[in-house]
């Protein structure tokens, strides 16, 4: 049976998965860039959880990561409506069904990065913050 963190993070990958863009998890950026762009999610990071001793629970800000990419000539406008669509997607179950108390998302820091003999990509990390609890730092 996964963790709550794993069912979480899978759960997060889904609501990307439905968006247009070609959605992974923990790979590599691929050679083509897709029109509708590529978001890379990340496990990132659990971080020092607060502990309550009764009952015993690890509540976490776990600091997930996704790497939305563009490509093309609109790229700036493809950019904004792909962050704008991750906003939305969010925004729309904030607990994920429950799994978290809460999901939030920080503003990304868009960078244009150069391609020899193609046209620019445009990319950023956005943070993604899911507060959650669980009984076991491990299970």
């Amino acid at each position: 049976m996964p963790t709550p963190r794993e069912t979480i993070l899978v759960a997060l990958h889904a609501r990307l998965s439905a968006l247009p863009a070609t959605a992974l998890r923990g790979e590599v950026l691929p050679e083509r860039v897709s029109t509708e762009g590529v978001l890379i999610l990340r496990d990132g990071e659990p971080g020092e959880p607060e502990v309550t001793l009764s009952p015993l629970a690890y509540h976490y800000q776990h600091r997930a990561e996704i790497e939305a990419v563009v490509q093309g000539a609109a790229r700036d406008i493809d950019f904004d409506t792909l962050t704008a669509s991750i906003g939305a997607a969010i925004a729309a179950d904030r607990t994920l069904g429950g799994l978290c108390d809460w999901v939030e998302a920080e503003a990304p820091r868009p960078v244009d990065l150069p391609v020899e003999g193609a046209a620019s990509l445009k990319a950023a990390v956005i943070p993604v913050v899911l507060h959650y609890s669980t009984a076991d730092p491990l299970g």
